[in-house]
């Protein structure tokens, strides 16, 4: 595919990184001639210094002949003046990043794509999500919700109270066969290597394993992982950034008790306007004694995103050491998944790691309707919608030519989740959810054409 990215800051380069890993033909737009000269000697894509909404620039792009049109640039006007443009210009498809939520909460009364954008992406917006998916699962490190949760996967790290700590999956499922789970990706303590769970796979204490699991099954899963459903009432928040205030009024229309510290007093007040049913106060996180003074030890969460990686770190780390049952911190450098579990925080977010799996999956083959990676693995999670031409319509789970590098999670059909075993037929119209590893992507696409 021919794809054109504006914007070279986080997001744009994080894009431009996984698809130059595709093969695809990239052209990376920015004013910016550092970040354009970074991204040229590191990445296999062709750079362009200029204006994204220059008509002159695009042509030079040759959007005309392009797939894809993705702004991702620091500027939501000029993120939304570029799809409108490139659209007009014989794009294929295009796709803005904005940051007034509201664009996404009346995307269907302003007719975005009859105006020539295709698509709407608010990594803050997928960020306060992704939150509110982890405080409802909250015993789990990682978890994500396919059509609204009549497929659910849930990442865990297996305690050696783990029902299924030494045996195999084909064991595990003969002592629990009214489980309606199954495991689709592991990886081993104090390794950096995923594999996809088979029948002889023995399930280890330490290991970080991802299940999808129907309706009802997360329940189950709380009982056999080990680990135990914590109700999550109290909720601090550190930071009243776009995430913060999102999450913050989020949770307030959920009933959950929230306080928010914001160290900017005219922000602070401003956010305590537009959130009365919010504790709003204005101070610095960082400062132990202040955590302490608003009763950071009767907490249940702690969710820290200002906008410094690093103060979200060591504020969730004072958190833990309250033994707080949950901890999220917002970062920004990738190279922190890695020591999210082993320095004790539960789980860490990035907004352009959410944007970009978001915006991927419209660069996959076949009916992709959903797409994401999971934090520090080498594993993709897709979401299939199975067309009369597809080589898996009318087969047999047990009878694909599947690659062993892939699994089937589980299949929506009729609005119900189903988890798919062998002798499951696949049907037209079905919603598949496959796991699988980056070398096999491309053959498992092709049973979806």
């Amino acid at each position: 595919m021919k794809i054109i990215i504006a914007g070279a800051g986080e997001v744009g380069f994080h894009l431009a990184k996984l698809l130059s890993y595709e093969a695809q033909e990239i052209t990376l737009i920015d004013n910016d001639k550092e970040r354009l000269a970074y991204a040229d000697n590191h990445l296999d894509i062709r750079v362009l210094k200029g204006d994204a909404t220059s008509i002159e620039v695009l042509q030079d792009a040759k959007v005309s002949s392009s797939d894809m049109v993705i702004g991702v640039t620091s500027s939501e006007t000029t993120n939304l003046t570029l799809c409108l443009l490139a659209k007009q210009l014989g794009s294929k498809k295009t796709i803005a990043r904005i940051s007034n939520t509201e664009f996404v909460d009346f995307k269907d009364l302003i007719k975005f794509d009859e105006l020539g954008i295709d698509e709407l992406i608010s990594p803050e917006e997928l960020a306060a999500a992704e939150i509110q998916l982890l405080l409802n699962q909250s015993a789990f490190n990682d978890t994500y919700e396919f059509e609204g949760g009549l497929l659910t996967m849930v990442g865990v790290f297996l305690p050696k109270t783990a029902a299924f700590v030494g045996k195999t999956v084909k064991e595990a499922a003969t002592i629990f066969p009214e489980l309606h789970f199954i495991p689709i990706a592991l990886q081993r303590s104090g390794t950096q290597y995923t594999l996809i769970p088979r029948g002889d796979t023995v399930f280890k204490e330490g290991d970080q394993v991802y299940f999808v699991t129907s309706a009802g099954g997360v329940d189950d899963l709380y009982k056999l992982s080990g680990v135990r459903k914590k109700e999550i009432k109290n909720v601090m928040i550190l930071g009243g950034s776009k995430v913060g205030f999102k999450t913050a009024r989020d949770l307030c229309n959920k009933k959950f008790n929230v306080k928010l510290i914001e160290q900017n007093k005219e922000k602070a007040f401003e956010i305590a306007d537009d959130l009365p049913n919010a504790l709003v106060i204005n101070g610095d996180g960082r400062n132990v004694e202040l955590l302490d003074e608003e009763s950071l030890e009767s907490m249940d969460a702690f969710i820290a995103v200002t906008g410094n990686s690093e103060t979200n770190i060591m504020s969730c780390l004072v958190a833990k050491s309250k033994n707080i049952k949950k901890t999220i911190a917002l970062v920004e450098n990738m190279d922190y998944f890695q020591l999210s579990h082993s320095i004790g925080i539960d789980t860490l977010i990035n907004k352009k790691l959410l944007a970009a799996n978001n915006i991927f999956r419209y660069i996959r083959k076949g009916e992709v309707i959903a797409l994401t990676r999971l934090n520090n693995l080498n594993v993709e999670i897709l979401e299939f919608e199975v067309k009369a031409t597809s080589a898996v319509s009318g087969e047999l789970v047990k009878e694909l030519d599947f690659p062993r590098e892939a699994i089937i999670g589980g299949v929506i059909r009729n609005g119900k989740g189903i988890i798919a075993l062998g002798d499951f037929k696949i049907a037209q119209g079905d919603k598949v959810v496959v796991c699988s590893l980056p070398k096999a992507i491309p053959r498992i696409e092709k049973l979806f054409l």
